[in-house]
């Protein structure tokens, strides 16, 4: 696997790789929040679902954490090795000029992203696994939809997450297209691509705030 990974285009694959997955993930992820906008048993049975499915559970669940990590863990080598190149050949090449804020500043939205989801781990999936493996609740399939009202009572917490859902909606306009782009799509499909980010990088990071926004003043 290093050694696969030592090549500047496979790195660039696997990163692309592992965006598009989580692009995936967060598709599912929304489709299943939403649903507590107009319906809380919906809501619960979706959520208990997931929170018994043994596959979901001991399966996808690790994986997903494994895409995550891997994620940012191949954005830091790829913006490590992007800042020794750019060093290299920033007297002759003005990158500002020929790239967008945006893929600029990828790094940094990434870190933003970052702390929110360790935020939203200790949020959601701490007490989960403290609510099944370490205190040994019984189960209760109705739970749920109150334990998500509950996160969005404090306003400091609901704008925290408005704030980096806004940054992923950047970090997802360049990523988006450029995960595609490392996997090959050429000039030809360059326009539906970075049509269909723009609205992937707007509706997603949309659909999580207006959850979030739905729970404050509706708790």
């Amino acid at each position: 696997m290093s050694g696969f990974l030592s090549s500047s285009i496979a790195r660039k694959v696997a990163m692309a790789l592992s965006a598009l997955f989580l692009i995936f993930f967060l598709i599912i992820h929304l489709a299943v929040n939403i649903t507590s906008i107009f319906s809380e048993t919906l809501f619960n049975d979706l959520s208990h679902f997931m929170g018994i499915n043994p596959l979901i559970q001991f399966a996808l669940q690790p994986v997903l954490i494994f895409g995550v990590v891997f994620h940012f863990v191949m954005g830091f080598v790829l913006e490590l090795k992007n800042k020794k190149a750019t060093a290299i050949k920033y007297a002759k090449d003005n990158g500002a000029a020929n790239s967008t804020w945006t893929s600029r500043n990828m790094i940094y939205s990434g870190l933003v992203i970052l702390a929110f989801l360790v935020l939203h781990f200790i949020d959601f999936w701490v007490p989960e696994i403290n609510y099944k493996y370490i205190a040994g609740l019984p189960e209760d399939p109705t739970r749920y939809f109150a334990e998500l009202q509950h996160k969005f009572i404090n306003p400091l917490r609901v704008g925290a997450y408005v704030v980096s859902f806004v940054l992923l909606g950047l970090h997802l306009s360049h990523g988006f297209q450029s995960a595609f782009q490392s996997m090959g799509f050429n000039n030809k499909y360059t326009k539906t691509v970075k049509a269909a980010g723009t609205i992937y990088s707007i509706v997603i990071p949309a659909g999580f705030i207006l959850v979030a926004v739905f729970h404050f003043f509706n708790h």
